[in-house]
């Protein structure tokens, strides 16, 4: 598939809707990827040095930027900052992911912003939130949702909690609540004429992203031990297991339909098994499972279970991904700069979200976007 320049929306969602984003990483700009991805007109501020740090991708592979143009500004400048003032009075929405007190000090905070344009949306994300004993300290996803009790939920029996790379924190409960919580706020604008501020914290989003599971421990069918519950790998019909070839399946048969189907695909309905939900029985069931996994391959596996409801499925790697059938039924990827990456999503019926798309070069499309939005020009313009 051809990737197409930056440009400003012809279609999705969110057309018409204008979004200055100031640079930053993790939520910040995987926010502005979905909004960017349904529509909206996504102008990137970028710093005139661009500091990567070292868990960084090539500007070429950086997926969440895509979608964007970019604008080079110096905040540090007296002229630079007046010509963000501008855009901002021109912005639907303005996106930063700074910690507490940076953009006031820019002069670019929300009492500012909202004054000069009432109707703004000023979102903020950060990991402790805008407020409260934590709110300058420096953190990462790891640490944000350790303090929201979910990393102590991940992981197996006895064994140290296990972060899930960054998700979480940083997307699930970072940068999707946060274009959740920005849409929101724009349709309330457009019923209103009134904007406001949205102040998305990390801890916060990845307790929400909990919601279920505080639900059964108010309920008592929930243990902090981890790995004792229905789909902590608890249950052993709920878990991942081990292949001859050293790969993996999961399985996740937690209806009693299902899991019968289970068993007659591993060869065992007739066997005499502990019953499924009898506890005390599941060292032994799950050791019998890990047995009978042992005996075939991932791929053998996927073959038998083929058309089968017993909620099986392999475990891919990224680079598997992508060309697994149904992915590729669903072109649920696309290519960017030669690599498959995700595409957006979810999907709509009569407005689409864009897929032809790639990251801006350092300053893209920002003269053009100047002269869209009727800023006045700046020295930093590319």
């Amino acid at each position: 598939m051809r990737a197409s320049s930056p440009h400003p929306s012809s279609g999705g969602p969110l057309a018409g809707i204008r979004v200055l984003e100031f640079q930053g990483i993790g939520p910040a700009p995987f926010c502005g990827m979905l909004l960017a991805d349904m529509g909206a007109d996504v102008l990137l501020v970028e710093r005139p040095q661009r500091a990567d740090a070292e868990y960084s991708v090539a500007r070429e592979h950086d997926v969440m930027l895509r979608g964007r143009r970019s604008l080079v500004l110096d905040l540090k400048s007296a002229p630079d900052r007046d010509t963000a003032r501008s855009l901002i009075q021109r912005a639907d929405a303005l996106i930063e992911g700074f910690r507490p007190g940076v953009m006031e000090r820019l002069g670019l905070g929300p009492e500012t912003a909202l004054a000069i344009n009432p109707r703004l949306i000023y979102g903020r994300v950060t990991g402790w939130g805008q407020d409260g004993p934590l709110a300058q300290r420096a953190g990462h996803d790891i640490n944000y949702i350790a303090l929201s009790g979910v990393l102590n939920a991940l992981g197996r029996r006895d064994e140290t909690p296990v972060p899930p790379i960054n998700l979480l924190g940083d997307f699930g409960g970072g940068g999707a609540l946060f274009a959740f919580g920005m849409v929101c706020a724009l349709l309330e604008a457009g019923k209103s004429g009134r904007g406001q501020v949205v102040d998305a914290a990390m801890t916060e989003g990845a307790s929400l992203l909990a919601a279920m599971v505080h639900g059964m421990r108010a309920s008592g069918t929930w243990s902090d031990r981890r790995g004792t519950n229905l789909l902590d790998t608890g249950a052993p019909w709920y878990d991942v297991y081990r292949t001859l070839d050293g790969r993996h399946v999961a399985i996740g048969a937690i209806e009693p339909q299902f899991y019968q189907q289970l068993l007659e695909r591993l060869g065992l309905a007739g066997e005499a098994l502990p019953d499924q939900n009898d506890r005390a029985g599941w060292p032994a069931l799950r050791a019998r499972f890990t047995e009978v996994f042992l005996t075939r391959t991932r791929d053998d596996w996927t073959r038998v279970f083929d058309g089968v409801d017993a909620c099986y499925a392999p475990v891919l790697a990224f680079s598997e991904a992508p060309d697994h059938p149904h992915n590729a039924a669903r072109a649920a990827f696309l290519m960017q700069q030669g690599a498959p990456v995700p595409a957006p999503a979810p999907r709509l019926s009569r407005t689409p979200p864009l897929r032809d798309t790639r990251p801006p070069a350092v300053g893209e499309g920002g003269s053009q976007a100047m002269a869209e939005w009727g800023a006045a020009p700046c020295s930093g313009e590319a």
